[in-house]
């Protein structure tokens, strides 16, 4: 079965599939202008100016949701990883994938609001709607809807609930089953409750927590603040093949640099625009622009701030592709979080193990909840009814897979979450390529009212979008009876 999974794994992760990431978001910053650059305190101040709705999370709500995607084991484990098989290098490739996949993320999140539907009350979106109104394929559209809700039930949560499980022991010796069963309760307690219930708890528990990593990340890149041109210098050459400790290992420093980075921020992966949809807002530009910003959070802040810690503090090993040390600094520890808390403990010994168990199980559980709430956005899509059986079995689906996954090996969980990742980004970077347009309208007739210093709103016609959402059309009479005369 272990080699069943690698070569499922090595198939989908490809170097066409590297090249192809690349070239979708470099065509979407040609295509958006820079929109992810130019920007930015806009999407700041949008991320405060829109309330939610009974329909509809705000779009803080949204961006939270969607960080809880984001930040999660990817900044912790996975940039170790990229760093134990691509080198320093593979930093520099992480920061490139989200810079170029911040476009992508705006025109997946733009595209999920122009296409969202209202299902039992709420906004619900992403992919597979945008897919089936946008490109007018039920059968693709339907393909997408399978592959996510396979990948949120049986691959996605592995990694997530195992990586809690072995922290924790470590930490505090707990049996791997009693945290698993403890995951499952907490999450069948916290989630089970709809989008508007997930954003209320992700709205506070993932500021706290990013907050807190990024402090003692800051404390330990202040104490090491010599030594930052001397890292960055390093990240550089590495990148480039121009450090020969690294130069056997330059073509993974891209492929890992970019699927770890694709991994972490999941910009064109899918998932995030199932939070986007979520959102009530008056025009599909703004969670675009909420979206694209968040990609900045999770790989530029995040990620960047462990990478740091790792590399000042030279707690991290490096391996060829036969697996034999490139560098050895740390002998005997695995690649993923040791590496962390091996950094961590350089300045603080007695609480290195325990901090990162609790902000990894804070990061991964949050990264699970909104793994529940994309598989029920697809679910919505598949299912016109509430079928409340389907929907519990799915449920208890889900809680199955996060438990056996506490108590298995972590190299199995990871090969897993990895091909639910690239099965989800393989379809969905193919589905905005084709349906960029309307996005890059919405973008236009945004910016167009932007500049005439009115708040904007959509209207599909107007914006030259066929096959809208009808509910625009009612979100767009609502804010004309509130307007003032």
């Amino acid at each position: 079965m272990e080699k069943i999974i690698n070569l499922v794994n090595s198939l989908i992760w490809s170097d066409v599939f590297i090249a192809f990431c690349l070239f979708v978001g470099l065509l979407f910053t040609f295509r958006t202008k820079l929109v992810q650059l130019r920007y930015i305190p806009l999407m700041i101040k949008l991320l405060f100016t829109e309330g939610s709705s009974e329909k509809g999370v705000s779009p803080f709500q949204a961006f939270s949701l969607a960080i809880a995607g984001r930040v999660g084991v990817g900044n912790i484990v996975g940039v170790a990883t990229a760093i134990a098989a691509g080198g320093p290098g593979a930093i520099f490739w992480m920061w490139v994938i989200a810079f170029l996949g911040s476009a992508s993320a705006f025109i997946e999140s733009t595209l999920a609001q122009i296409y969202k539907k209202e299902v039992n009350g709420q906004y619900c979106g992403g992919p597979a709607f945008y897919i089936e109104k946008g490109m007018s394929s039920k059968a693709f559209a339907l393909a997408f809807a399978l592959v996510t809700i396979i990948s949120c039930t049986l691959f996605l949560p592995s990694i997530q609930s195992n990586s809690i499980s072995t922290s924790i022991y470590h930490a505090f010796q707990v049996p791997h089953w009693i945290t698993g069963l403890l995951i499952c309760i907490l999450l069948a307690l916290t989630v089970f409750g709809g989008a508007k219930k997930i954003g209320r708890v992700a709205q506070v528990v993932v500021p706290i927590m990013a907050s807190l990593y990024i402090l003692m990340a800051f404390i330990i890149i202040c104490i090491n603040i010599q030594e930052v041109p001397a890292i960055f210098s390093l990240i550089f050459k590495s990148a480039f093949n121009l450090e020969a400790t690294f130069s056997g290992i330059f073509g993974s420093a891209i492929a890992w640099g970019v699927k770890r980075g694709i991994y972490s921020n999941e910009a064109g992966q899918g998932t995030a625009p199932h939070a986007a949809a979520a959102s009530a807002t008056t025009h599909p530009a703004t969670q675009g622009f909420v979206q694209a910003f968040s990609v900045y959070i999770d790989t530029i802040f995040v990620c960047t701030a462990t990478a740091l810690m790792i590399l000042f503090t030279n707690q991290y090993n490096v391996f060829d592709d036969a697996g034999a040390y490139i560098i050895k600094n740390i002998p005997g520890v695995e690649p993923g979080s040791g590496y962390t808390v091996k950094a961590i403990a350089t300045q603080f010994p007695l609480i290195a193990s325990q901090f990162i168990a609790i902000a990894l199980t804070f990061f991964a559980f949050t990264t699970i909840m909104s793994y529940v709430f994309i598989a029920e956005s697809n679910f919505d899509y598949l299912s016109k009814k509430k079928n409340l059986l389907l929907r519990w079995g799915m449920r208890i689906v889900i809680l199955t897979t996060v438990f056996i996954a506490s108590i298995n090996e972590p190299s199995t969980a990871w090969a897993v979450g990895d091909i639910g990742v690239g099965a989800m980004a393989w379809m969905n970077l193919t589905a905005i390529l084709i349906l960029q347009k309307p996005a890059l309208l919405a973008l236009k007739d945004y910016l167009e009212q932007y500049k005439q210093g009115i708040k904007p709103t959509f209207d599909p016609e107007k914006a030259g979008i066929a096959n809208a959402s009808s509910v625009w059309k009612e979100i767009l009479e609502e804010n004309n009876k509130i307007k003032p005369s």
